[in-house]
């Protein structure tokens, strides 16, 4: 059965009002690996005329790397204070990831901490995985994140909230919003690294790069010693440019 997704709109009603979430269908839950993913993707006209029109440029940026599309592997990474969400990609056992290009965000909300609870307009913080290709959304096409994770789920509050999406458009109460023209590019990548046989595609989001210095300037913050859970993570693909092994990058 189709699974119904509620999406992050901009519209205010009232300090007081909830956020409107407008409900759109997905092809399916758990999307498949291989070859195949593409002729389903293929069946979505917004996808067929992203292939058209934006297939070219991305092509060329894999070329320009010496990725192979049939090989691909991607890792999508966003730092808070840089406003930027950051497509690192390689061939298939063929190394460090390298950075592909860079998306800026097309609007926010919130503030730097972890997202924990419904209605907070926070962007989650952690390590997360493309669970979700959507491409008949409400904002052109989106890819939806696997928040709340175990992780999140472990810290027992009630209603964490749900359906944190990267997504067209520019407005956001909690997604991650790169236009309509940004999206069509990261979109036809995940289907690439789909269909090359990628089952997981990680999505780290941090506050801020977690370095020392950056640490030093918020020794007070409330979020202090969940961020330090997330440092080690940080750093292993800072120093080595590929994935941490997931004992490492557990959220505390």
């Amino acid at each position: 059965m189709l699974r119904r997704l509620l999406f992050c709109t901009a519209l205010t009603l009232s300090s007081a009002s909830l956020f409107a979430q407008i409900p759109a269908a997905p092809p399916a839950p758990g999307p498949a690996v291989g070859p195949a993913f593409w002729q389903e993707q293929l069946l979505f006209p917004r996808v067929r005329d992203a292939k058209a029109t934006t297939g070219p440029r991305v092509d060329a940026r894999l070329r320009a790397k010496h990725l192979n599309p049939q090989r691909l592997e991607i890792f999508l990474r966003l730092i808070k204070t840089q406003s930027e969400l950051e497509v690192w990609a390689r061939n298939m056992g063929g190394g460090p990831f390298e950075l592909l290009h860079s998306y800026e965000l097309a609007g926010t909300s919130g503030t730097l901490g972890p997202k924990r609870k419904s209605g907070d307009y926070q962007v989650p913080e952690g390590f997360y995985e493309i669970d979700r290709f959507n491409p008949k959304s409400n904002y052109h096409l989106s890819l939806g994140l696997n928040y709340p994770n175990e992780a999140d789920r472990a810290l027992g509050e009630p209603n964490p909230g749900g359906d944190i999406f990267i997504h067209g458009s520019n407005v956001t109460v909690g997604c991650l919003p790169i236009t309509d023209a940004g999206i069509e590019e990261v979109y036809l990548l995940a289907v690439m690294a789909r269909a090359s046989g990628q089952a997981v595609i990680p999505v780290h989001i941090f506050p801020f790069p977690l370095t020392p210095a950056e640490f030093a300037k918020r020794s007070m913050s409330p979020h202090y010693a969940f961020w330090k859970g997330l440092q080690k993570g940080y750093q292993h693909f800072e120093t080595t440019h590929d994935l941490p092994p997931p004992p490492t990058i557990a959220q505390k």
